[in-house]
Formats: structure tokens, C-alpha cells, sequence
């Protein structure tokens, strides 16, 4: 306990919060009374929000609090009242923010791993309005990467996937999803686009990898290229499995044509479209 809050006794939340977390707590009191059964609530608090204890008579920074709100029985001074115990949970909140940290991003590169790349790509179809937005969904592979790891060995063969990782790192806008699917195939979703601007960022992807310089820890330099599957978006075609196979397609194509290149998905049979 880092005070024994007497120095709170007279004051109102106005008083000795800033007016947005005050009215904050304002409404969940309200809502206890309303609902007339305990809630509990988190939140963060940190000691220079409140005006009248000092700041540094406990941790500096935000903290992370668990409230419990529970209607009192009895009246106080002729009004209804809670009583709101307050524990603090920011060890609990680290941990859980760096284990679900953990469950969502990819070990070695840092990127978003396939399971938090599905989640947020089958939002962003849910949440598709083809009149207002366009997705386009590439698929990176490296090419040859098995026989760089199998004369080099793995530990090199992370180091590759780093590098490349920087390089299309460098050439994103921070607003594309980009995600490691597992060894050497990467994802990246382009939003607010169109398929001839996806087929430039690609392009542009793989002429930056092909130009850059991958040396390893013995200090050999190896070429790197990348091949590229891209689909897009349709109205009638809109699921997500069916955006990665025709991705998949594409990057196939790509692989059989000699890798080192870009190749689009070609647009579905009108027959096969959806309503």
C-alpha cells in the first residue's frame, strides 16, 4: 500500500482526477447503481493523475488496476453508494500483454505469425465494402532457400530470413499487413489498392531483394531472389481461402516459370462467380 488515501477524505473525483478519468468513473458508479450487482472493471491510474498525494510515494508510470464496484446496502448521508476496492494487476497485465505478444508474433523475425495473419485478414474480408476499398493479398517465397540452409545450416539460414524480412520491411507502407506463414513464406496484405498497384509493390519487393546483399556468418555473400503469387479481391470472390489459394496459384506459376518473378492471379471463370 503506498498511502493510506486519508489525504483523499473531502475531495470529489473531480477534485483529484482529470475531468475525463473522473467522469469515467463517474459512469461506472452509475452503472453499478443501476445494475445493483457487483462489476469489476480494469483501468490504469498513474500517480501524477491524481492531484492532491505525491507522485513519487509509489511506483513511477502508469499502473494497471482491477476495480471491484459493489453497491452498498445501507444509505450514506441519505444517498446510495458503492463501495470500490481497488487491487493493483500490473505485473498480471504485463504478463498476460507479453504472453498474447508471444501466441501472435513470429520468434524470429518479430513479424505477425499465421495465426494472427489469419485473424486479422478474415476481418478485413468481413469488414470489405467493395465500393469503398480494395485488398490485394501477396505470397513471398525464397526461392532455392533448402539448399542454402542444407550447405549452410539453419543458423544462416535465419539470418537470411532476417535480412530479407528488413528489405521488404523497408519498402512496406506501415499500414500493409506483413506476416511470416512459417520457414521461408512470408504474406502481405496491401489495402486501398488496386491490382496494378499491388503488381508495382510487388515488383518493387523483389527487384529490392534481388539487389541486396545477404552475407553470412562466414562472411560468404549468397544471391537471394524471391518469387511472388498475388490475387486480389473480388465481390464474388471474397473468402479467405480462397484469396490465399489463388495467391497460391500465382506463386506457383511464378515458381514454374523460372522463379524471380511477380505473376498475378488470373481472374476466375465468370460461370464460377457468386452472386
Amino acid at each position: 500500500m503506498y498511502h493510506d488515501g486519508s489525504c483523499l477524505v473531502d475531495f470529489s473525483l473531480f477534485d483529484v482526477l482529470p475531468r475525463e478519468k473522473a467522469e469515467w468513473c463517474l459512469a461506472e458508479i452509475q452503472q453499478t447503481l443501476a445494475d445493483n450487482c457487483l462489476r469489476i472493471v480494469e483501468y490504469t491510474l498513474a500517480g501524477g493523475e491524481v492531484g492532491v498525494i505525491d507522485e513519487n510515494a509509489g511506483p513511477a508510470g502508469e499502473l494497471w488496476f482491477e476495480g471491484r464496484i459493489k453497491p452498498m446496502h445501507t444509505l450514506v448521508d441519505g444517498e446510495r453508494a458503492v463501495l470500490w476496492l481497488a487491487s493493483n494487476i500490473s505485473q498480471r497485465h504485463h504478463l498476460e500483454a507479453r504472453l498474447r505478444q508471444l501466441s501472435e508474433t513470429d520468434e524470429l523475425t518479430g513479424l505477425c505469425n499465421r495465426r494472427r495473419f489469419m485473424q486479422i485478414l478474415g476481418q478485413q474480408l468481413t469488414d470489405y465494402v467493395p465500393e469503398t476499398a480494395d485488398i490485394a493479398l501477396l505470397i513471398v517465397d525464397i526461392d532455392h532457400f533448402k539448399p542454402i540452409n542444407d550447405q549452410y545450416g539453419h543458423l544462416d539460414g535465419d539470418l537470411i530470413i532476417k535480412t530479407l524480412t528488413a528489405v521488404c520491411a523497408a519498402e512496406l507502407d506501415t499500414n500493409a499487413l506483413f506476416a511470416r506463414l512459417g520457414g521461408e513464406e512470408f504474406a502481405i496484405v496491401l489495402t486501398d489498392t488496386t491490382p496494378g498497384a499491388a503488381l508495382r509493390i510487388a515488383e518493387r519487393l523483389r527487384q529490392a531483394v534481388a539487389a541486396s546483399r545477404f552475407e553470412l556468418e562466414c562472411a560468404t555473400v549468397v544471391p537471394v531472389t524471391i518469387s511472388i503469387g498475388a490475387s486480389v479481391v473480388r465481390p464474388y470472390r471474397r473468402r479467405i481461402n480462397e484469396l490465399l489459394r489463388d495467391a497460391d496459384i500465382a506463386l506457383y506459376e511464378a515458381k514454374s516459370q523460372g522463379r524471380n518473378r511477380v505473376v498475378m492471379a488470373r481472374d476466375p471463370d465468370p460461370a464460377s462467380r457468386r452472386a
